[in-house]
């Protein structure tokens, strides 16, 4: 009994990493696919593992679809605040211009793989199981938070702004990331940023 107790913290840690492994494989693989163009055994062989164990994990492909949503929070875009020097604890209107800088960035638009599941997935998730809408929706507010905590207007227009900014910030990125012509998605994605940052030095 004793040596069974001692293998089981390496066992759930061992389940808690596969876990991860194969939410990060799906989160990839649906940017890159989009949520119909991927089969739960395209996501298991991407993170290297069979078929069999994705039932271990999750119950369906709707609640994979879920978590590789809600996951990207604390995974690639904790990965990615951290390398924009953003600080969500640290209040201070720097780091709403840091969040605007990179979101909008050129580099966040062609990081395919990497981008935020609201660019790339928008349309998957509005036809979505309400689970993967709620996860989707964790994810704006969160980024409307950012916002709002760390403009500098007047308290009573701040959340306003906040959203306006979110809406600049989503919807200049995924209309560039649909656009052909890479002059035209850089022009439109320059002048989302313009204006956001306009808007989050605007005092009111």
């Amino acid at each position: 009994m004793g040596n069974r107790r001692k293998l089981l913290p390496y066992s759930n840690a061992h389940k808690e990493k596969t876990r991860i492994k194969i939410v990060e494989s799906a989160r990839i693989l649906f940017n890159r696919h989009g949520y119909h163009g991927v089969t739960i055994d395209m996501v298991m062989k991407n993170a290297g593992l069979t078929r069999g164990g994705f039932y271990n994990h999750f119950k369906n492909k709707d609640a994979l679809f879920s978590a590789a949503v809600s996951g990207f929070l604390m995974g690639r875009g904790a990965e990615w605040r951290n390398e924009a020097g953003i600080e969500p604890g640290n209040i201070h209107p720097e780091m709403a211009t840091r969040m605007i800088d990179s979101y909008l960035s050129a580099e966040h638009l062609g990081d395919l793989d990497g981008q935020c599941p609201m660019i790339a997935l928008p349309s998957d998730a509005a036809r979505a199981t309400p689970e993967v809408q709620q996860s989707y929706q964790e994810l704006l507010n969160a980024m409307v938070w950012l916002f709002e905590k760390n403009l500098e207007q007047n308290e009573g227009e701040r959340r306003q702004d906040a959203l306006s900014i979110a809406a600049l910030c989503v919807g200049g990125m995924v209309l560039a990331r649909t656009l052909p012509d890479s002059s035209l998605a850089n022009e439109v994605r320059a002048a989302a940023h313009a204006t956001a940052k306009h808007i989050s030095k605007t005092s009111h």
